[in-house]
């Protein structure tokens, strides 16, 4: 029903479980011999082909994705998490949504999923997908929204050269061909940019340079 209509659950993939048990999920850890001195590479493969599992699902503009650890999953029912989300992404709110609401909807899960091991009134514990009390656990959530992926945005997110990192620490702040950059996005909607970049000034252009300009560089002494 579009951005006019709450926010409804369209798929979830299933707890990656080790043999099924309830407490044992498929994590992702960094382990050589320092930590596990019997450690191979061949329990890795094995692991791996036993608990892990890929998803496939079309995804359109305006999707929520919300990504959890089994701390978030173990403790709350997937309509909790819904309800979480219709609570702070209003219907017909304008878009992109604003990064600050899929923080704090990031933080909320964690902040309601660790209330599941808090006794109620009366003594009782809450219900929880594993169990009454759920279980303390680390627990790690992130939302994320469906966007069109644009031209600015892989300018912004592509892997710079190292000169060019090193142009940018090295710049003095006040304009310099070493601060030049030819990929500014052009009339492009401030509200759409990645995060962290500012739009370009409006009006702005730049001088042609002659060579012995260009060969100019900033110094730090």
């Amino acid at each position: 029903q579009g951005r006019h209509s709450p926010l409804e659950l369209v798929f979830h993939t299933e707890m990656q479980r080790l043999d099924g048990h309830a407490q044992t999920p498929l994590q992702l850890a960094r382990v050589d011999e320092r930590i596990d001195a019997n450690f191979h590479d061949g329990i890795t493969v094995e692991v791996i082909e036993k608990g892990s599992a890929v998803h496939c699902v079309s995804a359109y503009e305006g999707d929520i994705l919300l990504m959890g650890s089994d701390g978030v999953f173990d403790n709350l029912y997937l309509d909790e998490v819904c309800a979480l989300a219709n609570s702070i992404i209003a219907p017909s709110q304008n878009f992109p949504t604003d990064d600050g609401l899929l923080s704090y909807l990031a933080r909320r899960v964690v902040e309601v999923a660790h209330t599941k091991t808090d006794m109620l009134p009366g003594g009782f514990m809450p219900q929880a997908p594993i169990g009454r009390g759920g279980k303390m656990d680390d627990t790690s959530c992130c939302v994320a929204e469906v966007i069109e992926w644009t031209e600015a945005h892989r300018k912004m997110w592509a892997p710079k050269p190292r000169a060019a990192a090193l142009h940018s620490f090295l710049g003095c702040g006040t304009g310099c061909a070493v601060e030049e950059e030819d990929d500014e996005p052009e009339d492009y909607d401030e509200e759409m940019l990645p995060m962290g970049m500012k739009p370009p000034r409006k009006g702005s252009s730049r001088s042609t340079r002659s060579e012995d300009e260009d060969a100019a560089v900033c110094s730090i002494s």
